[in-house]
């Protein structure tokens, strides 16, 4: 008997909870579910989509979502959070809707429609463990972000969580700290880096490589793979690795990464497909 193939892939994972939902379906049970209806429109659904993520599935009271990076998983986080605080100002404390957010990078394996695995179950712990209008995240998360984030994490130690056998280092932003961040911009607002400032005909030149190069990529790997199963057809895996600047002028570094950014994002749309993480890519930066 051939054993069927598993697939797997390392992914940031988020999972979102409404702290005592029980309670606020008791004092109301349809006004609860109207006002949390209109924050996943329009709130979590549109910061997960404007910070790349993909919801596997909706869970009545919250959410679990997965991110190719984990800086766009914890800022989505932390922007959720934001928000939700100046939603609640004006409410009373008893009718808050407040959300706790755990966020994970792990191996999962995957499901057409779901993924599972101890990525998946850690950051569900790791919600567990956060506070209303707060995030926890595990210690390989924030190895991805510490240097990448301003958010003042604390480091909350090594903790017992149910279902999981090793202790899980958790590192926390409540509620407070979340409060005290300064407000973004909105993308459409939100200023570019200087360093990714560009003319308007650079930028299409790029953009048209990108599209072209990754086109090709997708139609010539669906060709040439000569799998062995029907199972095996269906994926494949790749990594875009960082593009070497070869200029000379060490100022135009970003138009490499720009490339090798925008490659990664263009093939991961790509039906099927399994691309690693653009941050883990980048710790290739600079080495044979």
């Amino acid at each position: 008997m051939v054993r069927q193939r598993v697939e797997r892939k390392l992914a940031a994972v988020l999972v979102a909870d409404v702290a005592g939902y029980s309670r606020l379906m008791e004092l109301d049970e349809e006004e609860t579910h109207r006002r949390l209806s209109v924050l996943q429109r329009e709130l979590i659904s549109a910061q997960i989509d404007q910070h790349h993520g993909k919801i596997i599935k909706n869970t009545g009271d919250g959410a679990l979502v997965e991110f190719a990076s984990v800086v766009d998983a914890v800022r989505c986080a932390v922007e959720i959070q934001r928000r939700m605080r100046e939603r609640n100002a004006d409410v009373p404390d008893d009718r808050r809707i407040e959300f706790r957010i755990g966020v994970n990078l792990g191996d999962v394996i995957v499901e057409p429609n779901d993924i599972y695995g101890d990525g998946v179950n850690v950051a569900a712990r790791l919600e567990g463990l956060a506070d209303p209008g707060g995030l926890c995240i595990s210690h390989t998360a924030y190895d991805q972000v510490r240097d990448k984030v301003p958010y003042p994490f604390v480091d909350k130690g090594e903790q017992t969580v149910k279902n999981i056998s090793r202790p899980v280092r958790v590192y926390a932003l409540d509620a407070d700290a979340v409060a005290a961040l300064p407000a973004l911009p909105s993308a459409a607002q939100a200023p570019r880096p200087s360093r990714y400032r560009m003319s308007r005909g650079v930028l299409a030149a790029c953009v048209a490589g990108i599209v072209l190069v990754a086109g090709g990529l997708w139609f010539g790997l669906k060709s040439a793979r000569a799998p062995q199963s029907t199972a095996d057809a269906s994926r494949f895996s790749l990594v875009v690795l960082p593009f070497v600047n070869l200029s000379g002028n060490p100022a135009q570094d970003y138009f490499a990464d720009a490339i090798t950014e925008g490659l990664t994002t263009a093939l991961s749309r790509a039906k099927g497909a399994f691309v690693i993480a653009r941050s883990t890519a980048f710790t290739y930066k600079g080495r044979a």
